[in-house]
């Protein structure tokens, strides 16, 4: 995923690698990469967590108070 921090690399691989995308080389490379740069392994556990956030609350049911909240937060233009 790149030499160095700055990883350009990284940020290009980090959401293929999270969606399990890559190929068996890019795959180990970016593997390596975590395991050698604590700033990318950070950002990769951040998204892997984000990630699993996002799938918890797609399925959970909004009351019908929050409905109503949301709504009447809505500005119309």
């Amino acid at each position: 995923m790149g030499g160095g921090c700055g990883c350009g690399d990284c940020e290009a691989m980090m959401q293929p690698y999270l969606d399990k995308v890559l190929d068996p080389e890019q795959l180990r490379e970016a593997e390596d990469h975590l395991l050698e740069c604590p700033d990318c392994d950070k950002r990769y556990q951040f998204e892997r967590k984000l990630r699993m956030y996002v799938r918890v609350a797609a399925h959970e049911e909004i009351s019908p108070e929050l409905k109503a909240k949301l709504a009447g937060l809505r500005t119309t233009t």
